[in-house]
């Protein structure tokens, strides 16, 4: 599934409103916001990352009698978010700076500016760490290859995981790496047919099987990998490694511990979904709310991008909205 854009007039040098995650609640953020004519643009790193894309079957969605996909349905959503003129971009969110006016979002397709941001990130951050990963970051692990990968230019680099995300960072990767070593925690991939295909005709991807990874391992900067295997563990060396790997935890990494939140790492938001920084939201799992609906997320970025319109266009009250 791919990303709609919408080209049409100049791009603003600063948006009314980012939304960081392109999944149910901030592309119905999207939609809400765009809908309102703010100008509108959302930063996601893959439109089949998230929690709702991978979902097989979806048949209680409100005003959706048949049986779909989760990409089908979250393809619709950005579809008519699309079509009043939100933008769609594919890029990873490295850093910001949510306190400054206007506030600041350094991604791996250049730096965007806006008035407000809704965090729609989702809740598949890894909570537990192998060894080795927090004390080699940005010293040969990674998360975001179309970040980093330029520093791995002619060198053997090892890419974890099995999900569209890291086929296609994997393939991105090859552009500068010598070496790319697909590790594959299971017996197979899990990407789409089409990404199947172009890593077939890579000739600088080696493919790994049943290979989880158990720690990294370097001197000062990575030197390899720690994987499982079917006779043991073993070392598999690399110059840099990239993790693609799927948890529960909320995906705040870019915040640098900015925004209050509770000790399970959950957002603290009121009931217009403003974070502890004002001009900042958080919808959808980042919340942690107990029920982790589809239709759920998408109530909260509907009312966190009518807060958000309050908040640009100087409102007292949030506009009602029952279109």
């Amino acid at each position: 599934m791919g990303f709609s854009l919408n080209l049409g007039g100049a791009e603003p040098s600063v948006y009314d409103v980012a939304v960081v995650g392109g999944g149910p609640a901030g592309a119905t953020a999207a939609l809400y916001a765009a809908r309102a004519e703010l100008t509108t643009v959302v930063l996601d790193r893959s439109a089949s990352a998230g929690a709702l894309a991978v979902t097989g079957k979806i048949a209680n969605y409100p005003g959706i009698p048949e049986v779909l996909t989760g990409a089908d349905l979250l393809g619709r959503i950005r579809q008519q978010a699309t079509s009043f003129g939100a933008k769609f971009v594919q890029a990873q969110v490295a850093s910001s700076d949510l306190h400054k006016e206007p506030k600041e979002l350094y991604t791996s397709a250049g730096t965007f500016l806006a008035k407000t941001v809704i965090i729609a990130t989702g809740k598949m951050g890894r909570k537990h760490k192998v060894p080795g990963e927090e004390e080699y970051l940005g010293r040969g692990v990674s998360y975001c290859a179309t970040c980093d990968a330029a520093f791995f230019r002619d060198r053997t680099v090892a890419v974890v995981g099995s999900s569209d995300h890291a086929v296609e960072e994997a393939l991105f990767t090859t552009q500068f790496a010598r070496t790319v070593r697909l590790l594959a925690p299971g017996e197979k991939l899990t990407a789409a047919e089409e990404l199947l295909a172009a890593l077939s005709e890579s000739p600088r991807v080696e493919v790994h099987y049943r290979r989880p990874l158990r720690a990294i391992v370097g001197n000062g900067v990575v030197t390899g990998v720690k994987v499982g295997g079917p006779a043991g563990d073993e070392v598999i060396p690399a110059d840099g490694v990239f993790i693609y790997l799927p948890g529960n935890a909320p995906i705040l990494d870019f915040v640098d511990g900015d925004l209050a939140v509770t000790e399970q790492g959950c957002v603290v938001v009121g009931p217009d979904r403003q974070t502890s920084i004002p001009g900042v939201f958080a919808v959808g799992d980042v919340l942690c709310s107990f029920v982790q609906h589809a239709v759920v997320a998408a109530a909260d970025g509907a009312i966190a991008a009518m807060a958000a319109e309050k908040l640009v266009r100087g409102r007292r009250k949030a506009r009602s909205d029952w279109g």
